[in-house]
């Protein structure tokens, strides 16, 4: 009996023991707990003025300083071929020449007519003035005289049309006529191109259109080659389209050395104004929302949700013009997470490159 009882004495003081142990345990961890709310660490800046050039990016065509088809205004067979194709020729230069046999004589005919015309209207003005004819018969052979004369400056105009001249300098196209053929008006012979300068033109969205004027210089690029080139702006529609709600408008870039092609895609990258203190923000610390973009400001320790409306892009950042101030300290990274009021540890980081516009 001794012996059972030490047991069951040994066994309560065993389980008192482990009940005071566990009872100091989780007092200790009571102690060591802090039931405040959780603490997030985040990203954040202290916003600055900066110097932001507000540029958009269109697409416009490069297209030739004049182009025209060359045609011949008379029917007739080519005699004579007097350019080489892709060649360059200078204004007034004979590119063509067909037949005239058939103008040459009426020409003649008509230049005998005239003559006549004018020896009789000659001979009326005398009896005239001698009364040896009337007023009215006079009238006859003057109008006799200019109908004839008229009729000879038509067909020497007509005959001047089969020499083909060309109306520009340039560089003349692959010819689709040869020796012999018969041309018509409507029959091309080949395509003049003045490519010294190129025009460029592009479309801008309407509520930019007071942002940009004659004279404005911009730069493009191609789709052969990064190299970028300058272009100045010497024309604008005087009217939006109302279908596009865009302002069509056209530039002009010197190409004697460049080697741009006509009809190329041009990514014309236009600049609008220049603010000198603009407030740009990191593209992830925007936050999209149902009616625009949110973003949070440190304040007192907490994090509070500012509604901002936007501006232009960079290729790393976006200017914010509204509700943020010079001095605000934004969060940028890790912003997904909170919610308005949640209390945050910022971590302090600097942008040096928001104003590289793309």
């Amino acid at each position: 009996m001794k012996v059972k009882h030490i047991v069951y004495i040994l066994l309560v003081v065993g389980i008192g023991a482990l009940i005071a142990y566990r009872i100091k345990s989780n007092a200790e961890i009571g102690n060591n707990m802090d039931f405040g709310p959780r603490v997030t660490t985040v990203s954040g800046m202290i916003l600055k003025p900066q110097v932001f050039k507000d540029n958009i990016s269109i697409s416009g065509t490069l297209e030739a300083n004049e182009q025209i088809e060359i045609r011949s205004e008379v029917s007739g067979v080519v005699e004579s071929i007097n350019f080489k194709e892709g060649s360059k020729v200078s204004q007034g230069q004979v590119l063509l020449k067909v037949n005239d046999i058939e103008l040459q004589a009426q020409l003649s005919k008509a230049q005998t007519a005239k003559k006549l015309a004018s020896e009789n209207e000659r001979r009326a003005k005398l009896l005239l003035e001698k009364q040896a004819i009337s007023q009215e018969e006079y009238d006859i052979a003057s109008a006799d005289y200019q109908s004839a004369s008229s009729e000879a400056d038509l067909i020497a105009a007509q005959l001047s049309k089969t020499t083909i001249r060309a109306p520009f300098s340039g560089t003349i196209g692959l010819r689709s006529i040869s020796m012999g053929t018969y041309v018509t008006p409507s029959t091309v012979i080949a395509k003049l191109v003045n490519t010294d300068d190129l025009k460029i033109t592009f479309s801008v969205p309407e509520k930019y259109a007071s942002q940009v004027s004659v004279g404005t210089v911009l730069t493009f690029t191609t789709s052969d080659s990064e190299e970028e080139y300058n272009a100045t702006i010497y024309a604008i529609d005087p009217e939006v389209d109302i279908t596009t709600r865009t302002l069509r408008m056209r530039a002009i870039t010197d190409n004697r050395v460049n080697g741009l092609y006509p009809g190329a895609y041009a990514s014309v990258k236009l600049p609008l104004a220049t603010i000198n203190d603009a407030l740009l923000v990191p593209s992830e610390a925007l936050i999209p929302v149902q009616n625009g973009k949110r973003i949070f400001v440190y304040q007192n320790g907490k994090a509070k949700e500012v509604d901002v409306q936007i501006g232009a892009r960079t290729g790393k950042a976006v200017r914010v013009l509204t509700n943020l101030q010079a001095g605000d300290t934004i969060l940028t990274y890790g912003v997904m997470a909170l919610k308005d009021g949640s209390p945050v540890k910022v971590k302090l980081e600097e942008f040096e490159s928001l104003t590289n516009v793309q």
